[in-house]
């Protein structure tokens, strides 16, 4: 291994290490801990950090992890280890991810020197239309537009990960899915973690087919230890990796998507055309220069990237944000709130599926951040903060989109020998997504991500609003920081829904 890589990975294990260890509940532990959660709570256990002097892959479970480790020790890459551990994850943490949901992606290449993003974010059916979760002109209750076919986007995982496959993968497609078949097939044992997110779930919101995998004939959950075999998803997955990801955009899985989707009550109206039509898309990643450091993360669909990218800018120069100690301070914190509102002010007016919408050019322009900066109080707290209008903004605001992803998702990142980089977030969106289930795995409940009214009380369209073939406006924050030298320094990123942003930035 070369020396450089050497030096990255030294450098690299905290941040790799931050978001996935210190952001995901962990299995319950007798002494339990308040916390903010990512998703249904289950207690939380204190982790060690951990190094490593050539490769290191950080995911929420530790199969999936072994899954990137026996990639990357089979000599693939970083992306390699990236698609085989998110397989996996989908199958041992069905409450987060799946083939049913979508994915962001960025690479960092070291041969190239570049960074590059991918997008395998959902998309709403043709046939969607804004007023899709109004009934009688108000919206529909929130658990019942996610446990619909309603809800369902067409899933962009599998095109997403060949995206980045064909552009930096190393090893063979199907050999990256040797570790979930196994799995699949041979089962794994029910943790605590997933049988009290089953538990606090309930029976009565899986779809039968769902329902009789999970829970037992009673309505428990798969006890603790019990062996979970997925036999329809090892043939799912090995016709995915025998045949590429087209054969998951049309035939038989494609089929039984639809099927689950129009059978749903009530029923959604995707359709086999919707599906075969899904593209994964290469995007232009946000990236700002923070404190001598470079600071990359996803561009919208995600609000992510352009979020974060806001937030730092705005407390950059502020004096009570500086050194170490300063950022425990409760000045810090507090300023560092303050920026948030203000960011998050101009993501719900602005961000959305930039197919549909335009975003402002002038979203992170200096003078307009300095004027949005002198906001910030720091002595008090405002009540309330109003999105501003950045330069390329329309004159006529667009309407504020109330919108609040429920915590899910997963997240890993993936440093190889050679310094390549992956962070990648994965999700079905809530907690086991809509509930349904096709072909061995469970689908997205993505859908939810639009605002569910079309307009605001002023009558105003709001951008994130629901329209065929959108792409939904995402929280999901992969992140990859470059230090003042240019070489790679972190590789970041959470899950816990629209809280994603917070915990990055605070990464």
């Amino acid at each position: 291994m070369s020396a450089r890589p050497k030096q990255v990975l030294h450098r690299l294990w905290l941040f790799v290490l931050l978001a996935n260890l210190l952001t995901v509940p962990a299995l319950p532990v007798a002494a339990q801990r308040a916390q903010v959660v990512p998703e249904g709570a289950t207690g939380w256990i204190d982790k060690s950090l951990a190094t490593a002097n050539r490769h290191m892959v950080a995911a929420a479970n530790p199969l999936a992890a072994e899954a990137g480790r026996e990639i990357l020790r089979a000599g693939g890459n970083a992306v390699d280890a990236a698609i085989a551990t998110v397989l996996v994850l989908g199958i041992v943490e069905p409450q987060s991810s799946g083939l049913g949901g979508g994915a962001f992606i960025l690479v960092h290449d070291a041969k190239r020197d570049a960074l590059m993003s991918y997008d395998g974010r959902e998309t709403a059916p043709a046939a969607a239309k804004p007023d899709r979760f109004l009934r009688d002109g108000k919206p529909m209750g929130f658990r019942d537009a996610v446990n619909s076919g309603l809800s369902v986007g067409v899933p962009g995982l599998v095109r997403g990960l060949e995206l980045a496959h064909k552009a930096h993968g190393r090893l063979p497609w199907s050999s990256l899915f040797a570790p979930a078949i196994r799995i699949a097939r041979d089962g794994f044992t029910v943790s605590a973690r997933l049988n009290g997110l089953l538990r606090w779930y309930g029976a009565a919101r899986f779809s039968p087919a769902a329902r009789a995998h999970y829970f037992d004939a009673s309505g428990n959950p798969r006890a603790v230890g019990h062996v979970l075999r997925n036999p329809e998803l090892a043939a799912t997955l090995q016709r995915v990796a025998d045949g590429g990801a087209d054969t998951f955009y049309s035939g038989p899985i494609a089929e039984a998507i639809v099927a689950a989707v129009s059978g749903a009550s009530p029923a959604g109206d995707m359709s086999r055309e919707d599906i075969a039509g899904y593209r994964a898309l290469q995007r232009p990643a946000v990236c700002i220069g923070y404190r001598q450091r470079r600071v990359c993360g996803m561009a919208p669909p995600s609000s992510g990237g352009l979020t974060i990218a806001q937030t730092l800018k705005l407390i950059e120069p502020l004096a009570g944000v500086t050194g170490t100690e300063a950022r425990m301070s409760a000045r810090a914190v507090h300023l560092i709130a303050e920026a948030e509102k203000l960011a998050y002010a101009d993501r719900d007016f602005y961000l959305a599926d930039p197919a549909f919408v335009g975003i402002p050019a002038g979203y992170l322009d200096e003078s307009y951040l300095a004027a949005r900066r002198r906001l910030i109080d720091e002595t008090r707290a405002m009540t309330k903060a109003e999105p501003g209008q950045p330069p390329g903004a329309p004159v006529d605001r667009n309407g504020a989109d109330a919108t609040r992803e429920r915590g899910g998702t997963t997240h890993l990142s993936v440093v190889d020998a050679e310094g390549n980089a992956v962070s990648l977030t994965a999700t079905i969106e809530g907690a086991f997504g809509s509930g349904l289930w096709a072909a061995g795995f469970l689908l997205n409940n993505e859908l939810t991500d639009f605002s569910l009214k079309p307009t605001d009380a002023q009558g105003r369209a709001i951008a994130n609003r629901v329209e065929g073939g959108k792409r939904p406006r995402s929280s999901m924050a992969p992140t990859i920081v470059y230090g003042s030298d240019g070489k790679l320094a972190a590789v970041l990123g959470a899950p816990g829904g629209h809280r994603i942003i917070l915990y990055v930035v605070k990464a």
